[in-house]
């Protein structure tokens, strides 16, 4: 059985799929339209705080998770890369910036391993939505679990090294897990959503 065999349409492909006779520029604009897409709405997820117990939420995980899934591995990553060159660049696009620096001193403080941890997902998620994880809720629930996992993992793994592991998981994953739970059930009820909704119009 090749590879090719046992990848999926991601939704943005369903949503706007390419077409064989539309040329070379029409993929190409495609690609770079939907990477810069993704990099705006990581910059607004990051802006957004919900108000939550024991600390304040961002929507900016949930916005990785989707994003990797919905775009597929290589798009959703480039995605990710971008919004990360741009923070490099100094532009204040990651949480609380520029209020607590910007540029490659904000991203080499508390925060920088959860940044890499966002590509990894991204990354992981797509490759998984591409292999049709993100078509059942129970699918969506394990990969967005994963995902989740993996930012929380290379965060706290990049914190450990600043603070200490015991004062990395009390202050970089603990105060966070309730709101990343509520985060995986949203997308797993969305995702699934959209897929139907796809397949209605295309029936």
């Amino acid at each position: 059985m090749t590879t090719a065999t046992l990848t999926h349409d991601t939704l943005a492909k369903a949503l706007w799929p390419t077409r064989a006779d539309a040329g070379p520029l029409s993929p190409v604009l495609r690609a770079v339209l939907l990477t810069v897409a993704g990099s705006l709405l990581l910059t607004l997820s990051a802006k957004i705080q919900v108000p939550m117990w024991p600390v304040p939420m961002t929507m900016q995980t949930f916005a990785v998770l989707v994003i990797g899934a919905a775009l597929g591995w290589r798009l959703g990553a480039a995605a990710v890369l971008l919004y990360l060159a741009e923070g490099a660049f100094g532009l204040p696009v990651f949480a609380n910036t520029p209020e607590r620096g910007i540029g490659l001193a904000y991203m080499m403080g508390p925060t920088g391993g959860y940044l890499i941890g966002f590509l990894v997902s991204a990354t992981v998620l797509g490759w998984l939505a591409e292999r049709g994880w993100d078509r059942s809720v129970v699918g969506t629930l394990g990969g967005m679990t994963l995902g989740t996992a993996l930012i929380f993992g290379c965060g706290y793994a990049y914190l450990s090294t600043l603070i200490g592991p015991e004062a990395a998981w009390s202050a970089g994953v603990l105060p966070f897990l309730v709101g990343a739970a509520l985060k995986i059930a949203l997308a797993a009820a969305v995702l699934p959503m959209a897929w139907t909704l796809v397949n209605r119009r295309g029936g």
